[in-house]
C-alpha cells in the first residue's frame, strides 16, 4: 500500500493545475471571505449497526487511527418516538437498546482492553465511546437524531412551543443527563450515560418535503424546524451553564436546492447552529436507468440532467440563501454507488444500465474498503480531475466513489472556499488503517 505521503503528493499533482477551477466563485450576495487556515472540523458518523455485518466496533477507531484524526463523532441514530420523544426502544425498527449500552463488550473489541461484564450500567456503543473519549479528551461525540429511517415524527415534535419544549426535554434528560432505561439484566438507571455526549445533531429528512414513505410532512415544518433549533439551544445553554460546558448544535442540510427552499429559513437557522453538515453525495444511484456520479465536487461537462447536482452546487446553494461559509460543512462519502448491465462502450460513465451492481450488504451500494480492491481485478480507475469525481468499470459494471485523490481535492476545495471542515458517511467504510480519514487530516492540516 502506497503510504500517505504518496497519496497526497498523487493528489496535489493531480489536483494542483485545477486548483482555479476547483475553488468555486463567490456566491451571489456572499463575499468570499478568507480562508480558513486552523480549526477545520473532521466529523465522521459512527452507525449503531455497524458492530454486525461490518463488524466495526468503536475500537477500530482508536487502532486504525481515525479518532486521532476526528474532532466530533455523530452516533447514528437516536430516535423519535410518536408523542414526539426521544425514546431508546429494543423492539424491531424502533431502536437497538442492546447495540447502544446493553451488549457486553469482549476485551477484544473494547477499546481498553477490558471486558464488560452482563448487566453494568453502561455497556455496549455507549460504554466504548466513554472509553474513546477518555483516549482522546479533545474529541466530541454527539448524538444525531432522526436519519432517513427515523424522521418519521419529527414533525409531530416540533409542531407547537409545548411539543418542542417536551421534545427537547426528554433528548437532554435520555442522552445528557444520561437517565438510561434499565434493560434486563441492570444496564441503564438515574446518570448511566452521563458525559457521554456533548451535544445534538439534528438529522431531520427532510422538512416539508418527502422522505422515507410514512413520514409525518406539514408545510409549517419550514418555520417549526427554525422553532425547535432555538428551543434546544436555550435548553443546552441552561443545561450547559449548570454543568460549566458548551453543548453543541448541529444539523444536517440537503443538497436539493428545491428541499432547501421548502423546509428551511436560511440564514436564521445559523443563529443557533455551531455548523452544519452539508450532504455531499447519494446525487445518484442504480435507481437512475443511466450511470452517472453521485458525489462529484462539480458537474461534470456531458452529464444527462440540466441542472444536476454537485458539492459545489450544495454549498452555492445555501451560501446564496445566507448561509455562513464558516460554519459549512461538506460531506463526503466513504461508499460507492454502483450499475451492471451497463451497454453503450467507452469509460461506461452515462450509459444506460440494467440495473443495482451486486454488493456485499446493499444491491447498488458498496464500502469503499472493498471498492478499493477492485482496481487491477479487471476493473479500470477513470478520473474526471475537473469535475473531482472518479468511477470503477470493467465494461459491465461502474461504480462511482470517492477515493483518497478525489477526498485529497476536495479538502483543497474545502479550504479555498472558507469552509468550516468535512462530515464522513459513515466511518465503518474505510479501510482497516483509516486512509479516507488520514486523508481528510492531511488535506486539512493547520499550516
Amino acid at each position: 500500500m502506497r503510504s500517505l505521503r504518496q497519496l497526497r503528493l498523487t493528489a496535489v499533482a493531480a489536483v494542483s493545475m485545477l486548483v482555479v477551477t476547483v475553488a468555486p466563485p463567490a456566491a451571489a450576495g456572499a463575499s468570499a471571505g478568507p480562508s480558513r487556515q486552523a480549526g477545520y472540523h473532521r466529523i465522521g458518523y459512527f452507525t449503531q449497526w455497524g458492530i454486525y455485518g461490518r463488524a466495526f466496533p468503536v475500537k477500530k477507531l482508536d487502532t486504525s487511527g481515525a479518532a486521532s484524526r476526528l474532532t466530533h463523532v455523530n452516533y447514528a441514530f437516536g430516535n423519535i418516538s410518536k408523542d414526539g420523544r426521544c425514546f431508546v426502544d429494543g423492539g424491531p425498527g424502533e431502536g437497538d437498546a442492546w447495540a447502544d449500552y446493553q451488549r457486553p463488550v469482549p476485551a477484544e473489541e473494547s477499546v481498553d482492553g477490558v471486558a464488560d461484564a452482563w448487566g453494568e450500567p453502561l455497556n455496549g456503543n455507549f460504554g466504548q465511546l466513554a472509553k474513546l473519549k477518555a483516549r482522546h479528551p479533545g474529541l466530541k461525540v454527539m448524538l444525531s437524531l432522526g436519519g432517513w429511517s427515523w424522521s418519521t415524527y419529527f414533525s409531530d415534535a416540533a409542531r407547537t412551543e409545548a411539543s418542542r419544549k417536551a421534545f427537547v426535554a426528554s433528548c437532554i434528560d435520555l442522552y445528557l443527563r444520561g437517565n438510561l432505561p434499565v434493560l434486563d439484566g441492570g444496564s441503564g438507571g438515574p446518570g448511566a450515560g452521563a458525559g457521554v455526549f456533548d451535544g445534538f445533531d439534528l438529522d431531520w429528512e427532510w422538512p416539508n418535503w418527502p422522505g422515507e414513505p410514512g413520514n409525518v410532512v406539514r408545510a409549517e415544518d419550514r418555520e417549526n424546524f427554525t422553532r425547535l433549533l432555538a428551543e434546544f439551544r436555550r435548553q443546552l445553554d441552561a443545561f450547559g451553564r449548570q454543568a460549566r460546558k458548551h453543548y453543541a448544535l448541529t444539523a444536517f442540510l440537503p443538497a436539493n436546492p428545491a428541499a432547501m427552499d421548502a423546509g428551511y429559513e436560511g440564514r436564521k437557522i445559523f443563529r443557533y447552529l455551531d455548523f452544519a453538515t452539508v450532504q455531499g453525495y447519494d446525487f445518484h444511484g442504480s435507481w437512475d436507468a443511466v450511470t452517472n456520479q453521485q458525489s462529484a465536487l462539480r458537474v461534470p461537462a456531458g452529464a444527462p440532467d440540466n441542472p444536476d447536482f454537485s458539492a459545489q452546487v450544495a454549498i452555492d446553494g445555501w451560501l446564496n440563501r445566507g448561509a455562513p461559509r464558516g460554519k459549512l460543512v461538506l460531506g463526503i462519502p466513504y461508499y460507492g454507488r454502483g450499475w451492471t448491465g451497463v451497454s453503450g462502450g467507452g469509460d461506461g460513465l452515462f450509459q444506460p444500465a440494467a440495473g443495482p451492481a451486486p454488493a456485499t450488504h446493499e444491491a447498488g451500494s458498496e464500502d469503499f474498503k472493498q471498492l478499493k480492491t477492485l482496481p487491477g481485478r479487471g476493473y479500470t480507475v477513470h478520473r474526471d480531475l475537473r469535475a473531482g469525481h472518479a468511477w470503477l468499470f470493467d465494461g459491465t459494471t461502474l461504480w462511482t466513489y470517492d477515493d483518497p485523490v478525489v477526498v485529497f481535492q476536495k479538502m483543497l476545495y474545502i479550504r479555498r472556499a472558507g469552509l468550516a471542515g468535512a462530515m464522513i458517511w459513515s466511518l465503518d467504510g474505510d479501510d482497516d488503517n483509516a486512509i479516507l480519514t488520514r486523508t481528510v487530516a492531511a488535506g486539512l492540516a493547520t499550516r
